[in-house]
């Protein structure tokens, strides 16, 4: 099983989005995923729900009430986290990760938060012992911009690179409003936007690999 958790204590940056992409992209290579929500507000488990039977079968499960337990013969599981997580929930969540994904938009807003979550995580023994297993993802990002520049020269400082870079579209809330991501999306569109995750996964299973 690889375990992928998806946090940043900054709210709107897109771990929902992520987390819910990333779960259909698993369950479109064949892999028994699970999605866990741990966010009260539901987001990825409601996504779950709306999910049509065409589309890759996998499961969502409600992890709000802390209640971690992971059903058997899981392939990938991708955990959602909120914003609000207590520290304690981190250690927690990070001890069963194989892999942090940390989303940052290209603002000052988000580079502060990301700074200080970041600190939070290499005190964690498991991030300690392996720093590859933190992957940053830029998200709406446009390309040649001064705000991306910016955002690969701060994640450049704090020993970080952004291991792959999520281009803005309206493809995404098109698609989550189906229960579905451009995984599940068919045409030249789609598939431009695919390519954007193609590091992203390569990093996922080359960590999974080596755990």
């Amino acid at each position: 099983m690889i375990s992928v958790l998806v946090a940043n204590t900054k709210g709107g940056c897109g771990k929902t989005t992520i987390a819910t992409t990333l779960a259909s992209a698993f369950a479109g290579q064949g892999q028994f995923t699970v999605l866990a929500d741990v966010d009260r507000q539901h987001s990825s488990l409601d996504w779950t729900k709306r999910r049509p039977d065409s589309a890759a079968a996998l499961a969502g499960i409600d992890w709000a009430k802390e209640e971690f337990i992971v059903p058997k013969d899981v392939g990938r599981l991708v955990i959602d986290a909120p914003a609000a997580l207590k520290m304690k929930q981190v250690e927690t969540l990070v001890r069963m990760a194989d892999v942090i994904i940390l989303p940052v938009l290209p603002s000052a807003f988000d580079e502060a938060a990301t700074k200080r979550f970041l600190a939070r995580l290499e005190e964690l023994k498991p991030i300690r012992k392996s720093r590859a297993a933190v992957a940053i993802v830029g998200n709406r990002m446009r390309s040649r911009t001064r705000a991306a520049a910016q955002l690969d020269a701060f994640l450049g400082g704090l020993g970080h690179t952004v291991v792959s870079r999520i281009r803005d579209s309206t493809a995404y809330t098109e698609a989550a409003a189906e229960g579905l991501s451009v995984f599940d999306m068919r045409g030249r569109r789609a598939e431009e936007l695919r390519d954007d995750w193609a590091p992203l996964l390569r990093h996922i299973e080359a960590v999974g690999d080596a755990a």
